[in-house]
């Protein structure tokens, strides 16, 4: 496989821990926890991604020819389209339709996590191009009779350059809060219309008048005792939500163990018992919400948790953004603005790849429509640079 004057190779791995974990992140560097070595490791020894599950991992390493690892990518074999976000069961029923099986397919990704990062990981000064792991994607697709391969969640530089690739790219959005140099919350709050920071100041009121100790917690401070209740906190959120709880209780022990600081859990009490929380990570420059759980009702406590104790967090330790997950119009009022997400994907059957390319096309000037007139229900001041940017990548209308 060239690379300009370079041969490389590439090989699939049934787990993580075949790989040197120096090896893995010297190329997933440090920005961001979710690709890192410890965190997918995990996942997959806990028990969460597995054939159990759908999630078979297939992680996928670029050599060159002094054996060296210039690039890797966290790969699995899915049995279907549950646990990743960017739905494409329609897409699996038009090609099944047509006597084609869509399963497996080779999904590019976190498990069980819509968290936006880099998903082609390469090593710096290596000069390993996005195009020749595109390339060495779509062979390793077609040489084990897979019918696609999908990105998702990807960097937007990726996404660009996987579209020069002859990839489909589609656009999704989430909600993000941006720290503009906030001093502290009320410096936050300052920011905001009259009338929204009113809402906001009454529901931390409400929230903290409840009878309930809060408590942010990471690295050692979270001890098994605080993992079984939100264990509990978890399992009832699924429940709600009709969803597959796919997280192992060992999955939270050996993220505490393994990611260390880097695990943000923020808590809450009742008269000694547990009653939510919240779990993020934190990156580089930016605080993940992760899950979130509760038992009981208690007013805006959703909101004080996931979303306002986040952004202290965030401002309290110097970063740029919190990403708090998927959906969520609500969270518009609270601060955090749309923003899009990206995947990119590559489908052997022709006529699936036609059809899907009018979709998507459709779809992105669909998502751009819907995050702008989502931005004008901005909480901000338009003096305080309540404006979104909304610019959309060049090319993408051409």
């Amino acid at each position: 496989m060239p690379d300009g004057a370079a041969t490389l190779t590439m090989s699939l791995h049934a787990a993580i821990n075949e790989i040197d974990v120096a090896d893995w992140d010297a190329c997933a560097g440090d920005g961001n926890p979710f690709v890192s070595h410890a965190f997918l490791s995990v996942v997959e020894d806990s028990g969460s991604a597995n054939a159990r599950t759908g999630w078979v991992p297939r992680h996928a390493v670029l050599r060159n020819e002094s054996g060296i690892v210039v690039a890797v990518a966290p790969i699995y074999a899915k049995s279907h389209s549950y646990g990743e976000y960017v739905f494409d069961h329609g897409w699996a029923n038009a090609l099944e339709r047509v006597g084609v099986r869509y399963y497996p397919k080779m999904q590019v990704a976190v498990p069980f996590s819509p968290v936006p990062g880099p998903r082609l990981l390469r090593r710096p000064g290596t000069g390993v191009s996005i195009g020749t792991l595109a390339n060495a994607l779509e062979q390793a697709c077609q040489a084990h009779d897979l019918s696609s391969v999908h990105v998702t969640f990807c960097q937007e530089d990726e996404w660009l350059a996987l579209g020069e690739a002859g990839w489909l790219r589609r656009m999704g959005m989430q909600f993000h809060w941006e720290n503009n140099g906030y001093k502290d919350f009320d410096d936050f709050l300052g920011a905001l219309s009259s009338r929204k920071r009113k809402v906001l100041r009454r529901e931390r009121r409400d929230a903290n008048a409840a009878g309930l100790e809060f408590h942010e917690l990471s690295g050692a401070d979270i001890t098994e005792r605080h993992w079984d209740a939100f264990f509990r906190f978890y399992h009832a959120t699924v429940d709600r939500k009709w969803g597959s709880a796919y997280l192992t209780r060992r999955f939270f022990s050996l993220l505490g163990e393994r990611l260390g600081d880097k695990v943000v859990l923020m808590y809450a009490e009742h008269n000694g018992k547990p009653v939510a929380g919240a779990l993020n990570l934190a990156g580089s420059e930016a605080l993940f919400g992760r899950n979130w759980g509760c038992v009981g009702d208690w007013p805006f406590l959703h909101f004080e948790l996931c979303y306002y104790r986040a952004i202290d967090w965030a401002i309290a330790h110097g970063l740029k953004r919190v990403e708090a997950g998927a959906q969520g119009r609500h969270k518009i009022q609270r601060g955090y603005m749309p923003k899009p997400t990206y995947s990119a994907h590559w489908i052997a059957h022709a006529g699936l790849r036609r059809a899907v390319a009018n979709f998507v096309d459709e779809e992105r000037a669909g998502v751009e429509h819907d995050m702008k007139r989502l931005a004008e229900e901005s909480p901000f001041r338009k003096d305080e640079g309540g404006e979104v940017n909304l610019r959309v990548p060049p090319g993408l209308y051409e």
